[in-house]
């Protein structure tokens, strides 16, 4: 295929038939609407094949988009910085991105079944991206963006324990243990019921929510100061399990797919069939925990797999003839010459069917 070509095909390509969009001003308008069917395969499928460990982390991802559109997120701690950004909750240990979600504004509607109604737009998105493994045991972490202690009650209610980072102003966080001054080094902690709130004051003051720890410490090895000191397990395994989808753009950032568009929709698309490759990646390696096949290597496999068309080779049917017949008309015939022999050869058929070597 063709440079030229090449282009031509993706400034055609689309995901819907146009005529199916409703007007901007219809209440049941989508903005994903262009690429909404790759969305909805994507989201099913990624939850269908894989069943993520213990540990899960939700998070936001950004992919690069400098163009003008109505959604666009500019986030000064991702890489990109600006851009089409995603909801994704991802297993902690592999980085498999179990579900996301696109954002599309402030005033996007999502209602999940069993959201409680009093949930605000950061407790919707977690109970949306994670409502398919309630009930299953799972441990869940934040940051201080979803991090709430209305949140955590609600999860804990469906067997779903969570740990995160919190901001000290957040509503139902004890003032008391914002207020509380500290060394550093030192840490406090308050438990009311299942929930447990825990201030650290290490370079700048930690706050952390947990259903899944006490206020137990461990000895870790600071190289800055070339000793041993004691830092709160909770804040330890969040720090563990939470970068996994930091983990994921850095990966696929290595051998990115997605090139210079003025279109959001396709950049968006190419960014999730490479998300799918990486996840396929993931589930290849669980099946087959041996292989040594790199993820560079595995998209190089798939891609092989794609492009080449198999063409079925069709048997040609031999000419039978009845050598009785042929018996009495078989002669020697003059054959010329080639440019590699004076002499040419041919076996007779009727002699060669009877297993007698002559050739003329």
């Amino acid at each position: 295929m063709s440079h030229i070509r090449y282009f031509l095909l993706l400034r055609m390509l689309h995901f819907i038939d146009n005529v199916l969009a409703l007007p901007r001003d219809h209440p049941d308008s989508d903005r994903l609407f262009k690429i909404r069917p790759v969305l909805d395969h994507f989201v099913d499928r990624f939850s269908e094949v894989y069943v993520p460990g213990k540990e899960i982390a939700v998070d936001e991802s950004l992919v690069l988009f400098k163009g003008r559109f109505v959604f666009r997120q500019y986030i000064p701690s991702k890489r990109a910085r600006c851009g089409i950004k995603l909801y994704m909750l991802s297993e902690s240990s592999t980085r498999y991105v179990y579900n996301f979600r696109v954002y599309t504004g402030r005033y996007s509607s999502i209602d999940p079944p069993g959201c409680p109604p009093t949930f605000g737009v950061t407790e919707i998105i977690v109970w949306e991206l994670g409502r398919r493994l309630f009930n299953k045991g799972h441990h869940l972490y934040v940051d201080n963006f979803y991090t709430g202690v209305q949140l955590f009650k609600e999860l804990f209610r469906v067997d779903t324990v969570a740990c995160g980072t919190i901001c000290c102003n957040r509503k139902g966080y004890p003032r008391e243990l914002v207020c509380q001054k500290l060394e550093r080094g030192q840490c406090s902690a308050l438990r009311n019921d299942e929930l447990l709130a825990l201030k650290f004051s290490d370079r700048r003051d930690v706050y952390m929510l947990s259903t899944i720890h006490d206020e137990s410490t461990s000895p870790v090895t600071v190289w800055v100061q070339v000793a041993k000191v004691r830092k709160p397990v909770c804040t330890l395994d969040y720090n563990k399990h939470m970068g996994g989808v930091d983990r994921v753009d850095q990966r696929l950032e290595s051998y990115t797919a997605i090139r210079k568009s003025y279109v959001w929709y396709k950049k968006l698309a190419i960014h999730l069939f490479h998300l799918a490759t990486f996840n396929a990646f993931i589930v290849f390696k669980d099946r087959s925990p041996e292989s040594k096949m790199t993820f560079v290597k595995f998209q190089e496999s798939v891609i092989e797999s794609l492009i080449v068309v198999e063409q079925a080779r069709v048997p040609r049917e031999a000419v039978v003839e009845d050598v009785a017949r042929l018996k009495d008309h078989h002669f020697a015939e003059h054959i010329p010459p080639t440019p590699k022999k004076d002499f040419p050869a041919k076996k007779c058929r009727v002699c060669f069917r009877r297993s007698i070597r002559r050739e003329t």
